[in-house]
């Protein structure tokens, strides 16, 4: 019952975002500011999959400027938990293939996200410059999946490089983004219980080039992932109650 009723609210959703998101981002087409906005539209769905989602976000995250987030990629509950977390002036950076899922291919681009084609490499390491140069020319953060795909419950994936090379070459900070581990969601399940998604501190790029970027990465990576692990703890213990 549970999956039905959801189904039938997801639906109707997507044709109000097809019809009045896609309507109003043709006033101002790939403008940054419309990544948050309707980032934090599809967050609210979390409450519909009967989710308790915590955002929490550092002192110091809060006036850092522009960026690079860094966020873990589990699967498709991204959209309605780790969304939550989009900040202004961000944009995120993702595969050129999503364009073609209806509807939301559709307002992913409109929104001005950057899309790339992960199985060029040309193209790829292109779009880093892209990234660098948003960052620099256009006072923009971007948000990057460094696992480059979903884990699907197999913990935090190996990190790639084009993050961190991003970072380094527009001169900003990396702030990481942790959401708790969401294998165990439903959308059969009536209560879904606790998700804890936090925005930590940012990491300096200070010290680090090209040369030295995967111990960067390296860095990050295990921050990240002791954060995971201290999430899940908190997580379970809540769950009990």
């Amino acid at each position: 019952m549970y999956f039905i009723l959801r189904l039938l609210a997801v639906a109707l959703f997507a044709i109000f975002m097809l019809v009045f998101g896609c309507g109003y981002c043709l006033f101002s087409p790939r403008n940054p500011k419309h990544v948050y906005t309707f980032g934090r539209m599809f967050g609210k769905l979390s409450s519909l999959f009967g989710i308790k989602l915590d955002l929490r976000q550092s002192e110091a995250s809060k006036d850092v400027g522009t960026c690079v987030y860094i966020a873990n990629h589990q699967s498709n509950w991204d959209l309605v938990t780790v969304s939550n977390a989009v900040r202004p002036g961000a944009v995120t950076v993702g595969k050129k293939s999503l364009a073609y899922i209806p509807i939301f291919g559709t307002l992913y681009w409109l929104t001005g996200n950057i899309l790339i084609d992960r199985n060029n490499r040309s193209k790829a390491m292109g779009t880093i410059g892209q990234v660098v140069d948003q960052v620099k020319n256009k006072d923009v953060s971007v948000w990057l999946f460094p696992e480059g795909t979903r884990s699907r419950g197999r913990g935090l994936l190996p990190f790639k490089t084009g993050a961190f090379h991003a970072a380094i070459g527009a001169g900003v900070p990396i702030v990481p983004i942790v959401c708790s581990s969401t294998k165990h969601l439903s959308a059969s399940r009536g209560d879904n219980g606790h998700i804890i998604v936090e925005v930590m501190d940012p990491i300096s790029i200070e010290d680090y080039n090209k040369d030295n970027v995967r111990e960067l990465a390296k860095k990050c990576h295990d921050i990240m992932a002791a954060k995971l692990a201290e999430l899940d703890a908190e997580v379970a213990e809540l769950n009990k109650k």
